[in-house]
């Protein structure tokens, strides 16, 4: 009887897995509390461990995988102690409900934490929409919306086709400078005199022949009966001829200020119709010039 009873000390360990743990974990100087913070073990299956009631875990894989990360933390073999909790889990009563899948979860200390996942769904997203860049923009160019830039040089292209086209600038109109008269026919008399009456010039003026009104004229005026064979020009620029039909017209201030003044459809300011009055008096101050 003795020597069966030694052999059965020798083959049944003095202390089971939860025992063991127990006394390292007290060696190391941790509490049940501290343990659990630095494993992510519950503390109440931290107390059952080390109970070594399998039991009450969940799960085979949970008796064996917290007894891992247990033996880890307190400084024992992890590999050798979950040999010995499947052991104990083999020497229980069949058919116990920690018979399960021969899976066991990984170190709860190397669960991922929050931060981790998060980048990871980040990274997701960004391959997500870099596959759907590359997929509009070179394996099916147009397939997808343009860029903002593409649409805003739409928008401004539309915006300037909606905006009317600028008429061109009038032209301005001239505002002073010398006044010339330029005969369109040869042989036209004309006669420039001042306001006080004194003379400026008389006589048939050749056809293109130009005459410049001095500026520092007093009121100059003129007179002719061929109006509509003088061009007029103020400062360099045409304004529209005095009539455009050959009758008299006398005491016609020609000054930049006056012609500008002037309309093309002005009525002319004129001594009147041509009659064979006015006709001869023109005709006989032609004769005069012509002396």
């Amino acid at each position: 009887m003795e020597m069966e009873t030694g052999s059965l000390d020798e083959q049944l360990p003095l202390h089971g897995v939860g025992d063991k743990l127990r006394m390292a974990r007290e060696e190391a100087g941790m509490t049940l509390a501290q343990l659990a913070a630095e494993t992510r073990i519950p503390q109440r299956h931290l107390e059952v461990i080390e109970a070594g009631d399998w039991n009450e875990l969940p799960a085979r894989t949970y008796a064996t995988g917290f007894a891992r990360t247990y033996a880890k933390a307190v400084g024992l073999d992890p590999r050798k102690t979950v040999d010995e909790v499947r052991a104990e889990l083999a020497a229980s009563e069949p058919g116990d409900r920690m018979r399960g899948s021969g899976f066991e979860p990984g170190d709860p200390a190397r669960v991922p934490s929050r931060g981790l996942a998060l980048f990871s769904l980040f990274a997701v997203i960004v391959l997500l929409v870099g596959g759907f860049m590359f997929y509009t923009r070179v394996l099916a160019p147009g397939a997808g919306p343009g860029s903002l830039l593409d649409q805003q040089r739409a928008a401004e292209r539309q915006a300037a086709a909606a905006v009317p086209a600028a008429s061109a600038p009038p032209v301005a109109a001239p505002t002073g400078g010398p006044v010339i008269f330029t005969a369109l026919e040869e042989g036209v008399w004309v006669k420039f005199y001042d306001a006080s009456g004194s003379q400026l010039m008389q006589k048939q003026m050749a056809k293109g022949e130009t005459y410049t009104v001095p500026a520092d004229a007093d009121g100059p005026q003129v007179w002719t009966g061929r109006p509509d064979a003088f061009a007029i020009t103020v400062g360099g620029r045409p304004v529209p001829k005095l009539a455009d039909t050959d009758t008299v017209m006398k005491d016609v201030p020609v000054t930049a200020e006056a012609l500008l003044a002037r309309t093309s459809d002005a009525a002319p300011r004129a001594s009147g119709p041509v009659t064979s009055a006015t006709a001869s008096a023109t005709a006989g101050a032609q004769d005069t010039a012509g002396t």
